[in-house]
């Protein structure tokens, strides 16, 4: 037998890499999905792993792999972010996202943003200049235009599906949760992440949502939030949350997962454990997060009846699961 010695020594000096991607989180049911929206889902969030995959399998760099997975996503009307942004009270658009490097700690955060067609490219390019971590608003959508970044008109971001979500949500007068009716039983969060770890040793995070249906008084949730809803550092892990954001903002969830790691020796597995099924449970928060550490583990925890998510290392397979 001929033995290609090449090629044995590059896969023995293959450094590991991976990447997880989540689709939000809630009471994602089998008994109410259909088996053409399930495959709809399951393909949607398989062809964001690949994106960023591909980057990492060709040496690319964890920040840019997750930033192409976002773009898919943001691209697609399924998910609660960029062009599936739901409705806020006013009858428009306002997109969140943040991006958080671990090699450097450096950081980029946009809030309350219309019309930029990928906010993740928005909060990527804040987080590349460094006079800005967190920009939102008009300054925000002015700082996109200066870096050159595309715009969409109103009817990009319209769909049929979120304009009934935001005409019940208003004949109710209260806020929804993305996918959501106002049956507590189907409540749904549809912020999308992704976490990656490349050939470098470099960890990577990344979280873009449109809120919440008919969200009134400019309320910003944990997406945007640095510590909360996104976090990364190579000392410990990189992390993306989705679900109840306040409660995500009072414990600095993705932080703490982070935290538990660096300061207290727990495994990713039981810093992840700890903070969505004991800190948040206690306190009544709903949702689940996506992980990966310095060694290439990968968690995909919630508390919720399910969450859309998938992972892929250096083997190339695509593993994606919906339900708990």
């Amino acid at each position: 037998m001929l033995i290609n010695f090449n090629r044995v020594f590059l896969f023995l000096n293959m450094k590991k890499f991976g990447i997880a991607v989540h689709g939000g989180a809630g009471t994602i049911l089998k008994s109410k999905m259909t088996a053409e929206k399930e495959k709809e889902y399951s393909k949607s969030i398989e062809l964001a792993i690949k994106a960023g995959s591909e980057i990492l399998k060709s040496g690319g760099k964890s920040i840019d792999a997750i930033t192409e997975s976002l773009i898919t996503l943001e691209d697609n009307p399924l998910f609660n972010a960029g062009k599936g942004s739901v409705f806020t009270s006013a009858g428009s658009h306002s997109m969140d996202a943040s991006i958080m490097s671990g090699k450097d700690l450096q950081a980029g955060s946009v809030s309350s943003v219309s019309g930029v067609r990928n906010p993740i490219l928005l909060a990527k390019a804040v987080m590349l200049d460094p006079d800005l971590v967190m920009i939102s608003g008009k300054g925000a959508e002015e700082y996109a235009r200066a870096s050159g970044l595309k715009f969409e008109d109103e009817k990009y971001f319209y769909s049929e599906f979120r304009f009934q979500q935001y005409l019940k949500a208003a004949e109710n007068g209260k806020a929804m949760l993305d996918h959501s009716t106002f049956d507590e039983s189907d409540k749904k969060f549809g912020t999308v992440g992704a976490v990656a770890l490349d050939q470098y040793g470099d960890l990577a995070a990344a979280t873009s949502t449109g809120g919440m249906t008919f969200v009134k008084f400019g309320r910003i949730g944990d997406s945007p939030v640095i510590g909360a809803g996104t976090y990364a550092s190579n000392n410990s892990c990189a992390v993306s949350c989705t679900g109840d954001g306040e409660f995500f903002i009072r414990t600095i969830a993705a932080y703490d997962v982070s935290a538990l790691m660096e300061y207290k020796g727990l495994t990713l597995r039981e810093a992840c454990e700890e903070v969505v099924n004991r800190k948040l449970r206690e306190i009544g928060g709903e949702g689940g997060l996506i992980a990966i550490d310095k060694d290439c583990n990968i968690e995909m925890i919630f508390n919720s009846q399910g969450m859309y998510r998938g992972f892929s290392k250096n083997d190339g397979e695509i593993y994606v699961s919906i339900y708990n």
